[in-house]
């Protein structure tokens, strides 16, 4: 009886392992399929910013040019009408800058709203969750105003405070300390330290994660603007990326393998900074919660 059995599950299992091992395989396939499609893009930037302009507008295409142009990105740079290195230097600054200021500040309006007991906290909340339905367009122009009015415009000054802030951001933060564990903070306490001392060497430290995530996505936010730096970097000197690459493309010519190099060499921040800080951002996105 027990010989039987044994042979009728071993041919049971067959089936079930082929099924699994397909499965396996398809969607192995489809990932791999779904990679492909998301390098295109960046094959063709590297293809085409390497190639000569005649290479890219040809009718034939080739899967990489017969003579791979490296000098295209000595010329990008020595171009005199458009100051790349400049402009990197720009927006390296502005991001870093709006993120770190970011972080600073969202994160303690966060911990504010969450931890210190005030009457109109959930009040002060909703109104933070309110600009976030408040369309760009709407405070575009008011905004303009009050920095063209201090003297800020074509200066980093301009580029940089007005966007100190998210409310995004503030809503990420506040949502994490909701859930910190409070049992931290009232040790902290017993050991005589206030909010702001309980805030630096108690909850931050434990915080990285939520700190990384958005961090990332307010570097990215940052780095790839393009409408606020284009209307207050005025001056060449001002230009951000952003606005650089918007000038290889104009009404009277459209220099394309500048454009392509240009593209290529501005997404490498992004595509470092990614790649350092990727793990943070779905486990500092989780650990938020929307809960409250």
């Amino acid at each position: 009886m027990t010989a039987p059995r044994r042979t009728t599950a071993r041919h049971g299992t067959r089936p079930d392992e082929a099924l699994v091992r397909v499965g396996r395989a398809l969607r192995w396939v489809i990932l791999a399929a779904l990679a492909l499609l998301f390098l295109v893009p960046f094959y063709l930037l590297v293809r085409n910013g390497l190639a000569a302009e005649q290479d890219i507008t040809s009718p034939g295409w080739t899967f990489f040019p017969s003579a791979l142009h490296w000098s295209n990105v000595r010329e990008l740079f020595d171009d005199p009408a458009v100051p790349m290195a400049r402009s990197l230097l720009n927006s390296a600054l502005i991001a870093v800058a709006t993120t770190l200021g970011t972080l600073l500040f969202a994160s303690l309006a966060g911990y504010g709203l969450a931890r210190i007991p005030y009457r109109f906290a959930n009040q002060v909340f909703y109104a933070v969750i309110g600009t976030l339905m408040v369309p760009a367009a709407v405070t575009f122009v008011p905004s303009f105003v009050l920095v063209s009015s201090l003297g800020w415009v074509s200066s980093l000054r301009g580029l940089i405070i007005p966007t100190l802030f998210s409310g995004f951001a503030c809503f990420i933060f506040r949502q994490f300390f909701t859930g910190f564990p409070r049992e931290l903070e009232d040790a902290a306490r017993v050991d005589g330290l206030g909010y702001w001392r309980t805030y630096w060497r108690i909850v931050v430290p434990n915080a990285r994660p939520v700190f990384a995530a958005v961090g990332t996505i307010v570097f990215i936010g940052a780095w790839n603007s393009f409408l606020w730096p284009l209307v207050i970097g005025q001056d060449r000197d001002a230009w951000t990326v952003q606005v650089a690459l918007s000038t290889f493309t104009t009404a009277q010519v459209v220099n394309l393998h500048e454009l392509f190099v240009a593209a290529a060499v501005s997404i490498v921040p992004l595509v470092l900074v990614f790649l350092l800080l990727q793990r943070y951002i779905v486990a500092g996105v989780e650990r938020s919660g929307i809960d409250d």
